[in-house]
């Protein structure tokens, strides 16, 4: 995989993406350019090569596609949409599986395996721990209600604290930045 590919790419899935239904609020192409931002931050925070932080770029700007065709058990059609877009480019099938791995690897419950999983899971919650905490929460509560995960505004408080208790980065960097911030966020829901 070449860069060029990747820009190439970027270009052609954030146009897609300004298809995504209002409705999704807090999964949108903003969500994607943050992933992004936030991916390479922390890889080069980590150590992390060139090499690796392209795959991870790819896998950062695919990883919510899936949210083009649907809600439920989006990350596998995002990884069908990542093989349909780079078919017939430069990928060898072990950067292929690579991408569709750390894509899985954002399913929620997070278990990431690798430092490369580890670190788009972090980018992928990385609002937890920002000072934009709250805003980016509501449009996942508008996002929730919309689409039936939580009922009520109540129901998505509990969730939230419930969620922000028992979330952990899993990169030594986001742990030492985040963490604190997010500590705050669940005192001030309390």
């Amino acid at each position: 995989m070449i860069e060029r590919d990747f820009e190439v790419l970027k270009e052609i899935v954030l146009a897609d993406l300004n298809g995504l239904s209002s409705h999704l609020t807090y999964h949108s192409k903003g969500h994607t350019v943050d992933v992004i931002k936030q991916s390479i931050r922390i890889a080069r925070a980590e150590g992390v090569d060139k090499g690796e932080i392209l795959i991870l770029k790819m896998a950062a700007l695919f990883h919510d596609t899936g949210f083009l065709r649907t809600y439920a058990n989006h990350e596998i059609k995002g990884c069908e949409i990542f093989l349909e877009k780079t078919a017939g480019l430069s990928f060898s099938d072990e950067e292929k599986s690579l991408v569709q791995g750390l894509i899985m690897a954002t399913k929620l419950p997070q278990e990431p395996k690798t430092l490369l999983q580890r670190i788009l899971c972090d980018a992928d919650l990385d609002y937890l721990g920002r000072e934009d905490f709250f805003e980016i929460g509501d449009n996942l509560r508008k996002e929730f209600i919309y689409y039936k995960i939580v009922p009520d505004n109540e129901h998505w408080k509990k969730m939230q604290l419930h969620f922000l208790e028992n979330h952990q980065y899993h990169t030594q960097s986001s742990r030492q930045l985040r963490e604190p911030v997010k500590r705050q966020h669940y005192l001030k829901l309390t």
